[in-house]
């Protein structure tokens, strides 16, 4: 019995290791760490949210302060009358960077499939980390204090951060194709979590010269990175003089090997493979309109379900470091430091995660069963002792089951939308789909920062983390009809295995 294409398939890593040169390495890395520096200089906020706090609050009357200090000194910076005003002004300063995070992406994305992929990813990069520069270390150096004035530079600090995800998946999608996408895409999403430990490092490194410092060298490193993304980064096989994906792909094994996981499973085996953004000298693709994008199928359903997701992930980003320092009465350094752990979880999650969906080639049961898990380890997390291993033991937990299928869905369950068999036509779809998918998951984790802080401000942190199992449960829910269908899908083609033999 002829069995159908999707159960021919042979191991992805076959055919990711006979396409892969020493090009497909360099992309790897430049798109890997341009992505990091990115989110090291917002790990650099949140890691010194008690010493600005301290800074913009008068000495007597926080309890964070490191020191008394002269009544004309406080009073002639601080803006707020109490800590906790402070604490609420940076919860307003993480919604409102998010919530300009999520309308640049959906731009960026649109203009990412248009532009040159590699001058909006260095434009990004270089005026960001100016941005980041002039709002951390120039105010304090100046000593400025203006909430207004902060508000305005981190509205235009998220939209200059939006031109970097949709760009560096498009490109990773030029290079990759479906081969192993699950693994590749798993191992390099880890991107978020090695810039989280590095912004974590560097700001714990500079913090006690003063929270200045540690915006100065997150932001001199990216700026640095922005250059050479300028200088050495090939947005496209084409551009090394490669044939682009799918080319040259005559051998039915490989080209079923790279045939989207959203496609439509009982298309003709012998269709050929395409690429993102490439070019065709009958046909050029266009790029694919916004609305077009969104009634693909599974965008919707995965925007909305990254949109509770990402809340949860990014609260961890944005607050977990204060939530050590505030419940525990760590040192903030230490609280840095430890917070780590979490994104260690995260790239170890969504590496194995991102493996496993290649094997059963179904997304959809992996990040389910990763997110029941995950309810868990949030309650768990919450009544974690006042000790720092076993805190850190339950928090790589959690960024295992939190920070894997969040990276799944925003890089390879992406690239899978945005190549599914309706857009061969139309193929230059990955940066704007990427763009919607994580603009709606921002959008999503704006709204969570602010709640963040007006329920622990109000009912505290049980009440914080009952809400994050509340989002994460709500996951699960939107992608419900996606994970019935995929189900269905393994159980038929087991069954024709089973007849087969």
């Amino acid at each position: 019995m002829a069995l159908p294409g999707s159960l021919r398939r042979q191991p992805a890593s076959r055919g990711l290791v006979s396409h892969c040169t020493h090009h497909h390495i360099v992309v790897f890395l430049l798109t890997f760490f341009s992505y990091s520096l990115l989110h090291a200089s917002r790990k650099t906020f949140s890691n010194v949210k008690v010493s600005i706090s301290s800074q913009w609050t008068p000495s007597c009357l926080n309890s964070t302060a490191p020191e008394l200090r002269p009544y004309e000194l406080w009073n002639s910076n601080h803006l707020f009358p109490n800590a906790e005003e402070a604490t609420l002004f940076l919860g307003t300063l993480d919604t409102i960077f998010l919530f300009s995070y999520a309308v640049g992406l959906f731009v960026s994305g649109i203009v990412g499939d248009r532009l040159n992929l590699r001058w909006v990813l260095s434009f990004g990069m270089c005026s960001s980390a100016l941005v980041v520069f002039f709002f951390g270390t120039l105010t304090e150096w100046l000593h400025f204090y203006n909430k207004w004035f902060y508000c305005c530079l981190w509205i235009v600090n998220g939209l200059l951060q939006s031109t970097g995800w949709p760009c560096v998946v498009a490109v990773m999608g030029n290079w990759f194709g479906k081969a192993g996408r699950g693994f590749v895409f798993g191992l390099w999403s880890a991107c978020a979590s090695v810039g989280n430990i590095l912004g974590a490092f560097l700001a714990s490194c500079v913090l006690k010269y003063g929270y200045e410092y540690a915006f100065l060298v997150t932001a001199s490193v990216q700026f640095a990175g922005g250059v050479v993304v300028f200088f050495g980064l090939l947005t496209s096989p084409k551009e090394a003089g490669l044939p682009e994906l799918g080319a040259d792909e005559d051998d039915s094994v490989e080209e079923d090997a790279n045939r989207p996981l959203m496609g439509n499973d009982d298309a003709d085996d012998d269709d050929r493979n395409y690429s993102i953004q490439a070019t065709d000298a009958d046909n050029q693709p266009k790029a694919i309109g916004f609305f077009q994008a969104c009634c693909l199928p599974g965008v919707v359903l995965y925007s909305l379900a990254y949109a509770c997701l990402k809340m949860v992930n990014y609260s961890f980003f944005f607050w977990l470091p204060f939530y050590l320092s505030n419940n525990f009465g760590w040192k903030e350094a230490e609280a840095d430091q430890l917070s780590i752990w979490y994104d260690v979880g995260g790239i170890v999650g969504g590496t194995i995660q991102g493996f496993i969906s290649d094997v059963l080639q179904k997304r959809a049961p992996v990040l389910a069963i990763s997110l029941l898990f995950a309810v868990g380890s949030l309650f768990g997390y919450s009544r974690s002792p006042d000790s720092k291993p076993i805190n850190a033991v339950i928090m790589a937990v959690t960024g295992f089951f939190i920070g894997g299928p969040s990276n799944m869905i925003s890089s390879a369950i992406s690239a899978d939308l945005g190549r599914q068999d309706l857009v061969k036509g139309s193929s230059e779809a990955l940066a704007t789909v990427t763009g919607i998918v994580d603009g709606t998951g921002s959008i999503g984790a704006a709204v969570g920062q602010y709640l963040v802080s007006l329920i622990q401000e109000n009912l505290g942190w049980m009440w914080v983390f009952y809400f994050f199992i509340l989002m994460t449960s709500s996951t699960v829910l939107f992608i419900s009809p996606l994970i019935a269908r995929e189900i269905k899908l393994l159980l038929h083609e087991r069954r024709l295995r089973m007849l087969a033999e």
